[in-house]
């Protein structure tokens, strides 16, 4: 209980009431970011999406898209061909299933060509105001090295952060982990001398990344 109070007051005072970092205005294009966020840094997709909500304003227009052009217009994206593909089909079947509307329910979102359980719980907790783990790659590192699971499967880890996270955190926790992982607990070059965790963590690398980081100029 005392480490994960420790990880929870952490992550709250490094990153209290932080959005996420896709810009949208209404349910629509936040299902377009997160789906054009796959294996794409948020920063590419926030480049690509002004443009593109500005001429797709409704599902009836990415319904109708020409997926060749919308291949061309997200491109820089990557996976351009599967995303444009999965976005027109979704709208459609929004439009078929829905009355254009996004449904409000995890049951109902990853029915929808494109959307899988993160980027339903994106949607259902950063939108319709829901309690809803999200697990991406940052999610799934930090929780491996503070062990809090010792899993690879994103369904597993989602169901051990929700035994870890209290229901109430389930949407601001895991975006702060998400936030950890992307700033500090990084990949390939983690900030392990900055990390208030560091104590805390069962990860076997993080002492040779603490001595390296603690080598580098402050001004690298």
């Amino acid at each position: 209980m005392k480490k994960a109070q420790a990880i929870l007051e952490y992550l709250e005072k490094q990153f209290k009431n932080r959005p996420i970092e896709l810009n949208y205005s209404n349910p629509l294009e936040l299902l377009v970011a997160t789906i054009l966020s796959a294996q794409c840094t948020d920063q590419r997709v926030n480049q690509v999406t002004p443009v593109l909500f500005k001429k797709y304003k409704t599902v009836q227009y990415y319904a109708r898209a020409d997926q060749a052009t919308l291949e061309k217009e997200i491109r820089s994206t990557g996976f351009y061909r599967v995303k444009a593909k999965n976005i027109i089909r979704c709208c459609q079947q929004l439009i078929e299933k829905y009355d254009g509307q996004i449904p409000d329910t995890l049951e109902e979102l990853i029915t929808l060509p494109g959307v899988w359980r993160k980027t339903a719980n994106v949607i259902l907790g950063n939108y319709f105001g829901k309690q809803a783990l999200v697990v991406d790659t940052h999610v799934k590192r930090v929780s491996q090295r503070l062990g809090l699971t010792c899993s690879d499967n994103p369904d597993v880890i989602e169901k051990d952060l929700a035994s870890f996270l209290p229901r109430k955190r389930w949407t601001e926790g895991s975006h702060q982990l998400l936030l950890h992982g992307r700033y500090i607990c990084k990949a390939k070059a983690p900030l392990c001398s900055k990390c208030g965790l560091y104590r805390i963590c069962v990860w076997k690398q993080k002492t040779r990344f603490h001595v390296l980081d603690q080598r580098t100029p402050a001004s690298a």
